[in-house]
């Protein structure tokens, strides 16, 4: 049976196109990925098999009349008939079918694998980490469009890859956001540039210990030669331990140690400052004008040193610190309403997320925390609530409420919402001019959202109808 699925295994660009016609392929799980890879399949003519595990009516009603064979509610046996099984990000590895898929010997590709098999081209950057990592992706591709550069953002900003297979004459330049789910399924992949911003507690429920983590993330150096950019945190501990297996040159950067070589943040002097070892030459960079905290500024050596590496010009660079404007869902301004400010920073889905929004904050805030929880503890947020003193009062939402309460109880007033609609109507009664409302969650959001950003869009639809 092996025999049967090797003429996929190591197939990449004109040949898999060719090969996928006629082929049988699995697509599980049916979210953005999983759509825009079916949508290609299609394309190539592969004859494709649908897998959802959800029974959910909306999306059987989506394909009622279309000839696509189809199950809802299970990962059935069907799945083992294909030639190839491609999952969206959600779906673990060690899922039964799976495993069983592998033993018999049919290749499982993420849509991510899909997509970087696909379209090739000249340059690939990627960028994972904990924290950070939208902000910093699109401050990159910023910085590259600056340069005159075609280039596609793509990954788990919310662009599947597969959706720009298509358009590939005219890109040159592929900037990646790549989760640890995205990185524990690829294989056969090359960046010319990654970077890992941080690691701290997240995804325990999956990947079991910060160990497991830390070993997913570092994938992203894996096929890198000694021709490659490798950007690392020298802040991080687990960035550290990753660099005894980097293979790529390695550029460093920093927020808390003046660097001999690599790019840091100059306190004294409110610079960024790169100085790398292939050029003599000291380069000086205003910080980002409109992102704000520390972290943010690590975000950006991380991206002035990709772009270093990868040969853009200085003025391109900083060009782009000065008239960036951020991304939705990280700290986003939404509305001032009766002297009250409120502030979307519903991508804080883990605590460390949520501890840099408040090191980055100033005024009294009404803090809304909860949603579901990841198995990491809250408790590192009671120290900067107990030193900054200005967390007001703390309401919670969702699945996680008790759990952030038995761990937060006294440092403040909590208030048990349990919805985001009711904790917007409660901070509206509490907080008083000049004070911030922050939705900062430090949670996934699938108990009550579809996603981040649905939970961040219902926050300032809600915030923005306000009387």
């Amino acid at each position: 049976m092996q025999k049967k699925h090797e003429s996929l295994q190591n197939l990449e660009g004109e040949k898999l196109k060719a090969s996928l016609k006629f082929k049988n392929v699995a697509v599980l799980g049916l979210g953005k990925s999983g759509f825009a890879a079916l949508n290609l399949l299609i394309k190539y003519k592969a004859n494709v098999f649908l897998s959802e595990l959800k029974d959910d009516p909306g999306l059987k009603k989506r394909f009622k009349n279309k000839k696509i064979n189809c199950e809802f509610g299970s990962h059935s046996d069907h799945i083992l008939k294909n030639d190839l099984i491609v999952i969206s990000p959600g779906i673990p590895l060690d899922l039964p079918i799976l495993q069983r898929a592998r033993r018999c010997g049919i290749p499982v590709w993420n849509e991510l694998e899909l997509g970087l098999r696909l379209l090739k081209v000249k340059t690939i950057a990627s960028i994972t980490g904990t924290n950070g990592k939208t902000t910093t992706v699109s401050l990159l591709a910023n910085i590259f469009k600056n340069a005159g550069k075609k280039v596609i953002l793509a990954g788990n900003i919310g662009q599947p890859l597969t959706l720009f297979v298509k358009s590939q004459k005219k890109i040159d330049t592929v900037i990646l956001e790549v989760s640890s789910y995205q990185l524990e399924a690829l294989n056969k992949f090359h960046f010319q540039a990654a970077c890992v911003l941080n690691l701290t507690n997240d995804h325990l429920h999956r990947h079991k210990t910060m160990q497991g983590y830390a070993k997913v993330k570092e994938r992203i150096f894996l096929n890198q030669d000694p021709s490659d950019i490798s950007v690392l945190n020298w802040d991080d501990p687990w960035c550290k331990k990753m660099a005894r297996k980097v293979k790529g040159e390695e550029i460093w950067f920093s927020t808390e140690t003046v660097l001999k070589h690599g790019v840091y943040w100059d306190k004294e002097k409110k610079k960024i400052i790169a100085k790398l070892k292939q050029s003599s030459q000291i380069l000086s960079f205003n910080g980002p004008k409109y992102l704000h905290g520390l972290h943010n500024s690590a975000n950006a050596c991380a991206a002035i040193a990709l772009s270093l590496g990868l040969k853009i010009k200085p003025k391109a660079i900083e060009r782009s610190l000065q008239n960036f404007q951020g991304v939705a869902h990280r700290l986003e301004k939404v509305r001032v309403f009766k002297g009250i400010s409120f502030l979307n920073d519903s991508k804080a889905t883990n605590v460390d997320s949520t501890l840099k929004a408040l090191e980055a904050l100033d005024s009294p805030l009404w803090l809304i925390l909860g949603g579901e929880d990841k198995g990491g503890s809250y408790l590192p947020l009671k120290k900067i609530i107990q030193e900054k003193k200005m967390v007001r009062g703390i309401l919670l939402i969702g699945e996680a409420a008790r759990k952030i309460n038995s761990e937060l109880k006294g440092l403040c007033k909590i208030f048990f919402s349990k919805t985001l609609q009711n904790a917007i109507k409660k901070t509206v009664e509490l907080a008083q001019k000049g004070e911030t409302v922050l939705l900062s969650p430090a949670c996934a959001s699938f108990d009550q959202f579809k996603n981040f950003e649905d939970r961040g869009d219902q926050f300032k639809a809600i915030v923005k109808s306000l009387k």
